[in-house]
């Protein structure tokens, strides 16, 4: 029998030390860095490094001579014990490499946390409402040194390092230590300065190697580039009296119209470039004051991969799109529209992410942002992830965020993309395909609970904020308040409105009749909710057709028809949101990658549509009754809504005495003679006539001032006689 020789007994720390080589090891300032030692019967402090292309290593400490490490292994592991020292004790690294340069630099390892137990508790909590301030990379100077700290949510993750061009992407380089059980890893860097572009390694429990973005990064690499970007804000705000005015601002009462954009095809630069942040901003806010919008609605904004997604498929959540500038060019923007009254609605998409492999998909090797089953973590019509509304940390990421982009940002609110397909288990899937709740329905609890909580703690730490739902269901209480049972949003967009509307302008004038309460319906729930009436990007791409090219008829019947639509969008109840190119009446279908035609501003058609824009939002803006009482059910009431075969509508708009009145003449035919009931005796003066010649309309002859008549009709003591233009709206106040 052959004796076999035993391998010499490890000791606990050589097998630590062998995982961190591997690069395995979750708490590397365990076995890094600076500790209390004793050797020989002396106490002092014993200091390791870890450099894994280090031929050799010195420590550097001030007014000492370098001291040269011992290495432990050829694995790159240099130690030193110094007795009669104690902590804390400033020092230095010298690395030396194998072609004979050297490299200095302060120990990461010997700094403590960046996060404290109350940041970690809150966030596991989910109720840490300034989460940004302690997670993703911050530029700091800790005793001294200067340097960036980085924060990771990554709780199954075996090992967590920070990598970029500073360390040559090797994820050995700078592993993180992980804070307990929070499952978030930190470390600090010294030496990093703002605009290195940086990833996470991460090593799963499977032993895959994963490189991700930062969830948390306040900046990324332009497109198609996927690294986030270190970057400290120096910016230095101009609109603290509008942000002072926010909180006690009620926009159910005020004018709200609003001109929704995508930023890349706006406008385009000489050599067909989009324009930046700062570009845009002057031009932009010139052309939506001249036409009477008081917001700017962009599509969203946040980080996105894909230019063909339109933004709505976001990757860095808590970075502005570099496609336009950095963030503080982005905060130039808010602040430009801000000094010259023009508030900002950005689009936000908390329902679902991209499978982008570098972003939040699978972040840790574990389905951590999205839920593991398919049957609720796909979204089977965009091929995205569904946020996991039911763990604290995923509903504080996305809550957090939207209060940075209010609150940090200054952007004065967030249109929540796709609610519907947050409410409902089943919204897209056939059966077979979706778990229902607890309860046996097919509501989504966990996400209805994240909305709710979204909305009031906005309330709270961002009071005036707009939030605004793009919901398309008839799910009751999206705008009535959280305490009410509501979902608590500022606005809910009605989609019925938008289908509705556009239908019946689609028609030809002579069979109007027969579609007469496609009109008139919405009025039927008006008060339900509080609305935004849209005529959205959604209504000018895939087939759609542009708006101008719905209308019916020849050239001025369809530019007719358009003016009418838009004066009845103006004088119903409700807010109101037009998408960019509308005052253009282009032909094409919206392309996001060419930009809008101005050239169309010079036909002799367009320009006058765009007086007649002008003229409208003027007095929009200039005429409270036709806004403070949108939420009001006596804000608006029907003149006639039955008479189908003129195919005529008249109703009037109230703000205590004060009052509109308006009438629709939806056929080619023109309507003289025409009697309408009015509420008061008097005078009633023309304010608004889209036929007018001015709008490039017949300039049929209408009455200016016309005095009512002591004579009942349609319910009223009084009424007026009217000549009503073809394919024309007629506004009258009383003088």
């Amino acid at each position: 029998m052959v004796a076999t020789k035993k391998s010499p007994k490890r000791s606990s720390e050589q097998v630590e030390l062998e995982r961190l080589v591997a690069g395995e090891h979750s708490e590397p300032h365990r076995l890094l860095g600076a500790h209390p030692g004793k050797q020989r019967g002396k106490d002092g402090v014993l200091v390791r490094t870890f450099h894994p292309d280090a031929t050799a290593a010195e420590l550097v400490r001030p007014d000492c001579e370098p001291l040269a490490m011992t290495p432990q292994g050829d694995g790159g592991i240099f130690s030193i014990f110094i007795p009669d020292t104690k902590l804390p004790m400033p020092y230095r690294f010298r690395y030396r490499f194998e072609d004979g340069h050297t490299w200095e630099q302060e120990d990461p390892y010997r700094f403590l946390p960046t996060l404290g137990d109350t940041d970690l508790h809150l966030f596991n909590e989910g109720n840490h409402w300034r989460l940004w301030e302690c997670m993703g990379a911050h530029v700091r100077t800790i005793d001294g040194v200067a340097g960036v700290s980085f924060a990771v949510w990554a709780p199954n993750a075996v090992r967590v390092s920070v990598v970029g061009a500073f360390c040559n992407w090797n994820g050995r380089r700078y592993p993180m230590r992980q804070m307990g059980s929070s499952g978030v890893f930190e470390i600090f860097i010294p030496g990093l300065l703002p605009g290195e572009f940086y990833k996470y390694e991460i090593k799963t429990p499977s032993g895959d190697i994963r490189v991700k973005t930062d969830p948390f990064a306040f900046s990324m690499e332009t497109p198609p580039g996927t690294a986030s970007r270190v970057f400290a804000s120096s910016y230095q705000w101009n609109d603290r009296e509008w942000m002072e005015r926010r909180p006690a601002r009620d926009y159910a009462r005020e004018p709200v119209a609003i001109y929704e954009l995508h930023f890349g095809s706006w406008a385009r630069s000489d050599d067909g470039r989009p324009l930046t942040y700062r570009e845009l901003a002057p031009r932009l806010v010139e052309h939506v004051k001249r036409f009477g919008f008081t917001h700017i609605e962009p599509m969203p904004l946040a980080e996105y991969p894909f230019g063909g997604s339109w933004g709505y498929q976001v990757s860095g959540y808590y970075a502005p799109t570099a496609r336009y500038g950095d963030p503080d060019d982005f905060r130039y923007f808010i602040d430009y529209c801000h000094e010259h009254e023009i508030g900002v609605i950005v689009d936000w998409v908390p329902a679902h992410f991209p499978k982008d492999d570098f972003a939040l998909r699978l972040f840790d090797g574990t389905a951590l942002y999205e839920h593991g089953d398919p049957r609720l973590g796909e979204h089977p019509d965009w091929g995205t992830l569904v946020f996991n509304f039911g763990r604290h940390e995923v509903r504080n990421f996305l809550i957090a965020n939207a209060l940075y982009w209010l609150n940090e940002l200054h952007v004065d609110g967030l249109r929540v993309d796709a609610v519907a397909s947050m409410l409902y288990l089943d919204y897209s899937r056939e059966e077979g395909e979706w778990i229902p709740n607890k309860y046996g329905g097919r509501e989504n609890l966990e996400a209805i609970h994240f909305i709710q909580g979204l909305n009031e703690t906005i309330r709270i730490h961002a009071g005036g904020s707009i939030m605004v739902a793009e919901e398309s269901t008839a799910w009751g209480g999206v705008s009535r308040p959280v305490e009410e049972g509501g979902l608590g949003f500022t606005f809910k967009w009605n989609m019925g409105w938008m289908h509705d509307t556009l239908l019946y302008f689609s028609k030809e004038p002579v069979h109007r009749k027969y579609h007469h309460n496609d009109l008139t319906f919405a009025m039927i729930y008006e008060h339900t909710e509080r609305f935004i009436m849209p005529l959205s990007h959604d209504e000018v791409v895939h087939g759609k057709g542009a708006l101008l090219s719905k209308m019916p008829g020849d050239l001025w019947q369809q530019f007719a028809n358009l003016r009418t639509l838009l004066a009845y969008q103006y004088t119903r109840p409700g807010k109101i949101l037009l998408f960019m190119g509308t005052e253009l009446a282009p032909w094409y279908e919206w392309d996001y990658e060419w930009p809008l035609d101005w050239t169309l501003s010079q036909n002799p058609e367009r320009a006058a549509l765009q007086r007649f824009m002008e003229d409208l939002g003027r007095l929009y803006r200039e005429t409270p009754c036709l806004w403070r009482g949108d939420a009001d059910n006596f804000g608006c009431s029907w003149i006639d809504c039955h008479d189908s075969d003129n195919s005529v509508l008249s109703y009037f708009r109230r703000d205590g005495d004060e009052y509109a009145i308006i009438v629709l003449n939806l056929t080619s035919v023109p309507r003289d003679e025409y009697r309408i009931g009015v509420p008061l005796p008097g005078l009633y003066v023309e304010r608004l006539n889209s036929d007018d010649l001015r709008y490039h309309g017949s300039g049929y002859d209408t009455f200016k001032e016309i005095h009512s008549d002591p004579i009942t009709w349609q319910g009223f003591d009084q009424s007026i006689r009217l000549n009503l233009p073809p394919l024309a709206a007629l506004v009258l106040i009383p003088d």
